[in-house]
């Protein structure tokens, strides 16, 4: 029986020295935990031609500022780190189901006098201790299943914010190119006004027009270069948003790949689906609500830990130990080897509100879920609303510039032939820069809503970039 105790024993010690050289590397990950971090379809960590900035700021296309975007901004390289940390913390709780071992070593000296005697000696000793649970009615199973279910929460919560950068890069993208156009839709603007202010000058001159005419056209004048201003300042604004969350400085220059063909299909104006379908749809695909489930989880196993730390646990244990006296001319050998029972009889009622804690933290988590599900079917309500606003909004503006050009041209035609006065002509001018502004408005508008209804239904992905494109 010793000789079998002693044989065990050793080979504890001899697995210790085995596992001790690779619980050194701190980057070791013997349970390969980022196998559990799947890749998104929006995720750009591992493509280092699409985190590449030089040579792709001139010009960008929507797609090479949703790439930036996703490389650059530090949100999305915030919850990558977060999701790897979880996937480490699945790691700690795996670890659980393996032994563990603790190696001591000592030496230590002594010296005493007595009677003008002097004494001294010396202690050395070496030990390794070895544990392992056998069985803890769950609490170690739960403990994993805990820390899986966070770790599907994190990867959601990733592909939630990598949505959600995706779409603020969109709307940046398209408020830049609707400012931009109105900027020079106010030069146009600005331009027209100023040929009419030299053909109210020119009539003043001929006795044909009055001092007021000339007065009124150089106000037009004026308030259309503010406007351009203005406008201009609004561009330089959305510029530096785009490029902020681009992940680059502000003051950093960069232009877009001019639209060639800006025209929505009349088909494409048609928005007819079922919402009903979409808010479903939103419930089974929006990384929100899939995180609210797996918090849930983990609430429901935390819980199942909470309520196994109040019952017993069955350790093996074993050690081996080596000892001599500087006086003693052999060395102490030791081992041991036993099975342990380890029954919490009273813990200050400790575990009593441990549970009560989890418990109460999964009715958090269940009305957090449903709190997440209501809020996704308001969601996709607005963005659906949105869209069929926004389309309806377009073919109007876009009748709204027809007319008001067809207008502007026949009034600017009859004040050039002398007839008609300069306030028709400035209030037609007025009304074709104020559609070509809504007409601009209104395009970009109907093309991001359809990436917030995307967005709002989970579906969001860089295939809608492509079409957009």
């Amino acid at each position: 029986m010793l000789r079998n105790k002693s044989a065990l024993t050793l080979i504890l010690f001899n697995c210790a020295l085995l596992v001790w050289p690779l619980t050194a590397l701190g980057d070791y990950d013997p349970f390969d935990t980022e196998r559990h971090l799947p890749a998104s379809s929006l995720d750009k960590k591992n493509d280092s031609s699409a985190c590449h900035a030089d040579g792709k700021l001139n010009p960008l296309t929507l797609a090479d500022v949703v790439d930036l975007t996703l490389c650059n901004n530090p949100q999305t390289r915030a919850q990558w780190a977060s999701a790897r940390a979880q996937a480490a913390q699945l790691g700690v709780s795996m670890s659980s189901y393996l032994p563990t071992f603790t190696g001591q070593l000592a030496d230590s000296h002594s010296r005493s006098s007595s009677a003008g005697t002097t004494t001294s000696s010396a202690q050395r000793s070496a030990s390794v201790t070895a544990s392992y649970l056998l069985y803890d009615f769950g609490g170690r199973a739960a403990g994993v299943e805990n820390a899986q279910q966070l770790l599907i929460a994190a990867n959601a919560a990733r592909d939630g914010v990598l949505q959600g950068t995706f779409l603020s890069a969109v709307q940046a993208y398209y408020t830049l190119l609707s400012v931009r156009a109105s900027v020079q839709a106010y030069q146009v603007a600005e331009t027209a006004a100023e040929k009419s202010l030299n053909a109210a000058q020119a009539r003043s001159d001929a006795g044909t027009a009055t001092l007021a005419d000339r007065l009124q056209a150089r106000t037009a004048w004026s308030q259309a270069k503010l406007n351009r201003i203005r406008a201009a300042g609004e561009a330089a604004n959305a510029q530096g948003t785009l490029a902020n969350i681009m992940g680059l400085a502000a003051a950093q220059p960069f232009e877009l790949v001019t639209p060639t063909d800006e025209a929505v299909a009349e088909q494409d104006l048609k928005i007819e689906q079922n919402i009903g379908k979409l808010i479903a749809d939103a419930r089974q695909k929006r990384p929100e609500l899939l995180a609210a489930e797996a918090q849930i989880k983990a609430a429901e196993a935390q819980l199942a830990a909470a309520n196994a730390s109040g019952l017993p646990s069955i350790s093996l244990n074993g050690a081996l130990g080596l000892s001599k006296a500087s006086d003693m001319s052999n060395a102490v050998r030791s081992q041991s080897i036993g099975i342990s029972l380890s029954v919490p009889l009273f813990t200050g009622f400790k575990n009593n509100y441990q549970s009560r804690v989890a418990q109460a933290q999964l009715e958090g988590k269940v009305a957090d879920r449903d709190r997440i599900a209501n809020q996704i079917a308001l969601d996709v309500w607005k963005a659906y609303q949105a869209l069929l606003t926004n389309s309806q909004a377009l073919v109007a503006a876009n009748d709204l510039l027809a007319s008001a050009d067809q207008s502007e041209k026949t009034i600017s035609g009859r004040y050039q032939a002398g007839l008609g006065n300069i306030l028709d002509v400035l209030t037609a001018q007025s009304a074709l820069a104020s559609a070509r502004q809504q007409q601009v408005s209104a395009l970009y508008d109907f093309k991001a809503s359809k990436f917030v209804l995307a967005q709002a239904i989970g579906q969001l992905d860089l295939t809608m970039v492509q079409k957009n494109n």
